[in-house]
């Protein structure tokens, strides 16, 4: 690999502050979901009313999928996640959900460092991102992806009586978090997580 160094996720309590300080854990999930939202490309004039109306219906959708509905991806661990910030990753050819073991340790860790144990319990990291993947598995399948169409109910063109439903970049993953955190019982979505992973990234210059 070359280039910089790879970043490295933060072990001591100066850049957990930092993660603390770049995510608030006093923003609300939904606000969380909104920000994805405003920072994926094609949404970056959009109404902030319509992205937070398109961030609670994914949400919404997300929370009520059936938590019986069977994953068929096989499950492969890996070691190489820190390089690219990876806990997991689904893969459709053949259908596959990569767990990242080194990201969801590190993870682990920093949970710890910023006393969210309560709303994260020990291994529900794991168990997020095996959620979180699943509910990408099951959203590859064509009616799932137009059952969130109809959900988001954007209208991409329409003519006359007649419009066809958009795809809302953005939605699917704030969908699967959703699913993780219901179906893992968690105090709070996993995208919080998510973002104070990459916010406590140890890079080259960054003051400790």
């Amino acid at each position: 690999m070359s280039g910089p160094a790879a970043p490295r996720l933060a072990r001591d309590p100066l850049l957990a502050a930092a993660a603390v300080s770049a995510v608030d854990p006093a923003t609300d999930d939904l606000s969380l979901a909104v920000r994805l939202l405003a920072t994926t490309p094609t949404h970056e004039e959009r109404a902030p009313a319509q992205l937070r109306q398109w961030a609670l219906a994914a949400d919404t959708f997300g929370a009520a999928l059936d938590p019986g509905l069977p994953c068929r991806a096989r499950i492969v661990e890996r070691g190489d996640g820190l390089d690219q910030l990876l806990l997991a990753r689904y893969t459709s050819r053949p259908a596959t959900v990569e767990l990242y073991t080194d990201t969801i340790d590190r993870a682990e860790t920093l949970i710890d460092e910023l006393g969210w144990r309560s709303w994260y319990p020990v291994g529900s990291v794991r168990a997020a991102a095996l959620a979180h993947e699943t509910a990408h598995a099951l959203l590859h399948r064509k009616a799932m992806r137009t059952a969130l169409k109809e959900a988001l109910g954007h209208t991409a063109l329409r003519l006359g009586r007649f419009r066809v439903l958009g795809h809302v970049a953005g939605a699917e993953e704030i969908a699967a978090h959703a699913y993780a955190r219901t179906v893992c019982g968690l105090g709070r979505s996993p995208l919080l997580l998510t973002a104070a992973l990459t916010a406590a990234v140890d890079t080259p210059g960054r003051q400790r």
